[in-house]
């Protein structure tokens, strides 16, 4: 996951000033809107009420943040610095990816979302609103699958023993390969059945495009909290 380099001594060094590394915050933020998503898809399909105005909040301010980081990822490549330029691509395009579907779905809830709550027709007018956009969600989730397939053939999420925890498995790095690639397929899975989802408006493809976001949402959210702890270990024992 990390660009390394051996100093003279032979220690693991890592030069911190070329490889700004902030995967913490779009983890966590990640994971946190797929739960979100979530939530609110339960809420519109089964007719119960929303707060429009908060839900427009939890998605601006997670979208900002996603926008933020996942656009100047993908248009500086700060992870290429020492050697690895590939991660930019694995965090940095989804991130901005999702973090612009966010910021417009907190607009539109923020301006015209109170017209739902008195809309004959919710999920028929959800899905029309949302049909154009699902095809960038599935295009998403085919990339999402791609990522998986890559981190399988290359291990690239494989941490080096100096990170705390995850060090711990650095000698077998297909392990945190497949958790991580596992992620990916089940955000990847859910986003290519969303436009399906609208078209039948519910039905079993919701429940299982739920579980696929739920799944994920929870172990971005907990990894990422994680990797608050391990990504400070490695940065003490590589300086």
């Amino acid at each position: 996951m990390y660009t390394l380099r051996l100093a003279a001594e032979g220690g693991l060094k890592i030069d911190w000033a070329k490889m700004p590394t902030y995967n913490t915050i779009m983890s966590l933020c990640a994971g946190v809107a797929l739960l979100l998503v979530v939530v609110l898809g339960r809420l519109l399909l089964t007719g119960r009420p929303i707060v429009p105005d908060a839900w427009a909040m939890g998605f601006g301010a997670l979208g900002l943040i996603l926008f933020a980081t996942g656009l100047h990822m993908t248009l500086a490549w700060p992870l290429a610095g020492q050697g690895f330029p590939f991660d930019n691509i694995i965090f940095g395009e989804p991130a901005l990816g999702f973090g612009v579907l966010l910021l417009f779905a907190a607009f539109y809830l923020w301006k015209r979302g109170a017209a739902l709550e008195t809309d004959a027709d919710r999920r028929g007018s959800v899905a029309a609103l949302a049909t154009p956009v699902s095809l960038l969600v599935f295009g998403l989730g085919l990339a999402c699958l791609a990522i998986a397939a890559a981190g399988w053939k290359y291990t690239l999420f494989a941490a080096p023993p100096q990170e705390p925890i995850s060090g711990e498995f650095a000698d077998q790095p297909m392990l945190e390969a497949s958790f991580m690639s596992s992620l990916y397929v089940l955000t990847g899975v859910g986003a290519i059945l969303f436009p399906f989802v609208l078209r039948q408006r519910g039905g079993a493809l919701a429940w299982v495009v739920g579980a696929c976001w739920t799944i994920a949402g929870l172990a971005f959210l907990l990894f990422g909290a994680l990797n608050y702890f391990t990504h400070i270990g490695l940065i003490v024992n590589t300086m």
